[in-house]
């Protein structure tokens, strides 16, 4: 079995990957995120996971590498992550009672065969109405600053929402696994087998 490199920094993907019991190691890629002019919601996912992956290849010649990146997108309006409190704030404010969508992309590539296959997975979430205590009390107990959406689902994010609409709830934490074992499968692992 080729070696598994997770190219991420995000502990939450490394915990993901953890679940499938598939020894790997992780590497944080160095990339620029900034979306590209006319680059949709999908094609920014899709890109930064394919990059990701590709920025290892050279470290990891003989490796498959898991490459992953998520946005989110409100009124087909990009929305990085935060950054700091006051910009969490306007976020959680502009998607108080809305349906907000998430892409999460997924590249696995294998560096053996210079080959990369990509696949890209849509949650849609909806957000209860929120009033500013609300808001500042979540930002209080889980100031998620460094997470797109200003939320973290694996935590207290949950209580801000209605409902999740999705294929595959992982996808939301940062990782698609329905999708990844797919791709591992055509590569030729499969993680109930090894």
């Amino acid at each position: 079995m080729p070696l598994i490199v997770l190219a991420s920094s995000s502990s939450s993907r490394r915990e993901l990957l953890g679940r499938l019991g598939l020894p790997f190691q992780h590497h944080s890629p160095d990339i620029d995120e900034t979306p590209r002019a006319g680059e949709t919601p999908r094609m920014l996912a899709e890109r930064l996971s394919r990059e990701k992956a590709q920025a290892l290849a050279e470290h990891y010649p003989h490796h498959l590498i898991i490459g992953s990146d998520q946005v989110v997108s409100i009124d087909d309006d990009l929305l990085g992550k935060p950054g700091n409190l006051n910009r969490a704030r306007q976020q959680l404010q502009r998607f108080s009672g809305r349906r907000i969508h998430f892409l999460t992309g997924v590249a696995l590539l294998d560096t053996r065969r210079h080959h990369c296959d990509t696949f890209v997975d849509l949650t849609s979430v909806d957000v209860r109405s929120l009033g500013p205590e609300e808001i500042e009390g979540y930002l209080i107990k889980e100031p998620a600053i460094d997470n797109a959406g200003s939320f973290y689902m694996e935590k207290l994010g949950t209580a801000l929402f209605e409902g999740i609409h999705t294929s595959d709830p992982s996808a939301l934490i940062g990782l698609p696994l329905i999708a990844l074992c797919r791709l591992l499968r055509d590569a030729g692992i499969n993680p109930l087998l090894e």
